[in-house]
């Protein structure tokens, strides 16, 4: 399908400024404004996003089943079911071949095909540049692979999609296939000094009945997590709420002293046995992702939840379910994974 070919090296060469590695640093904590620090996040991401792209592109590809969710007669081209003709139909309706085979009449029914515009919003705050081993990928790498990987699988099915920004709908740049534009232009948002990249959209952005979906870890205060949904749920928004997490922000793995760092400005902590805390821990864990869940439900939104040690393509099967369910109008509901949490906002390293 040439509409979603790219070049992953020539999506590379617009990304990658000038002297940068082509492995990048990674992401320093608590950087104040677009220096050293923002630019290296940048030139880190920009090296690894090509091999995102092509990721999501391959996990929407294998997703795809030729089948448009909303399944509902319509003016459309696609063929989707053979229904008994009325009294009063018209002749030219009835499938007169299809008739034959039968002592009724049937009429030939097509799939309606009217596009939805679905907007995305990533996370690409300061926390989410984080993993607590190498062997894991960072929050902010699962949470673009999901991002984009739905914008394929939404494309494939005909849908619009739209990137959202701080100021409202971002404009893309030119060229290049709609997942590389989408992929670039989370690249040029990534750049923005981390003042600039708040955790979550204002509902005020967006146009009334549109369809959002939110990527982020949700380590924010949670007044600022009800204020987004409440918005969102008066323009009406419906919501669908991807929460990535590290597998360390749920179990607290850690043992003995551990100093913990903040990623966003927060003060250092250094806890003496902090192993004795894991259960405590681990039950407002619990506790919070299930006040999350409460108030995703409460404004009529979805929540699924993510953990960065497991594979993409379950979140996106369900995301799938549930936009296919919301585009029929159907009512539809993530089940959450008990294995997922949440965590205090800060992120932590023995020393």
């Amino acid at each position: 399908m040439p509409l979603f070919d790219f070049s992953p090296s020539a999506l590379f060469r617009r990304l990658r400024p000038q002297g940068a590695s082509p492995h990048g640093t990674p992401a320093q904590a608590g950087a104040a404004g677009a220096g050293p620090a923002a630019v290296s996040t940048a030139s880190a991401l920009a090296a690894r996003l090509p091999g995102l792209v092509l990721q999501a592109d391959q996990s929407a590809a294998t997703l795809f089943a030729g089948q448009h969710g909303q399944r509902r007669s319509g003016g459309g081209e696609t063929f989707w079911q053979y229904r008994q003709a009325l009294p009063g139909e018209p002749a030219s309706a009835i499938d007169w071949r299809q008739s034959a085979r039968s002592t009724h009449a049937y009429v030939r029914e097509t799939e309606a095909e009217s596009a939805q515009t679905v907007f995305l919003w990533c996370d690409l705050s300061s926390s989410m540049a984080w993993r607590s081993a190498s062997s894991l990928p960072e929050k902010l790498d699962s949470a673009l692979l999901i991002t984009l990987a739905t914008a394929a699988l939404l494309l494939r099915n005909g849908e619009r999609v739209r990137l959202l920004a701080p100021t409202g709908p971002a404009t893309l740049p030119t060229g290049g296939s709609p997942l590389e534009r989408l992929a670039l232009g989370l690249a040029q948002l990534a750049a923005e000094p981390p003042a600039r990249r708040p955790a979550l959209p204002s509902g005020t952005m967006l146009p009334r009945h549109a369809h959002l979906l939110i990527v982020s870890d949700f380590l924010c205060p949670e007044e600022d997590v009800r204020s987004c949904l409440h918005h969102l749920a008066a323009r009406p928004v419906r919501a669908h709420l991807v929460q990535v997490m590290d597998p360390a922000e749920r179990t607290l793995p850690y043992q003995g002293r551990v100093r913990f760092e903040g990623l966003e400005g927060e003060p250092e902590r250094i806890l003496p046995n902090v192993q004795t805390l894991r259960q405590d821990y681990t039950r407002l864990v619990e506790a919070r992702t299930e006040e999350l869940a409460a108030l995703a439900t409460r404004y009529g939104h979805d929540l699924v939840l993510h953990s960065t040690d497991e594979p993409p393509l379950p979140t996106l099967l369900t995301l799938h379910s549930l936009f296919s369910g919301r585009f029929s109008g159907a009512p539809s509901r993530a089940r959450a994974d008990t294995r997922s949490g949440t965590h205090s906002g800060t992120h932590g390293g023995q020393s």
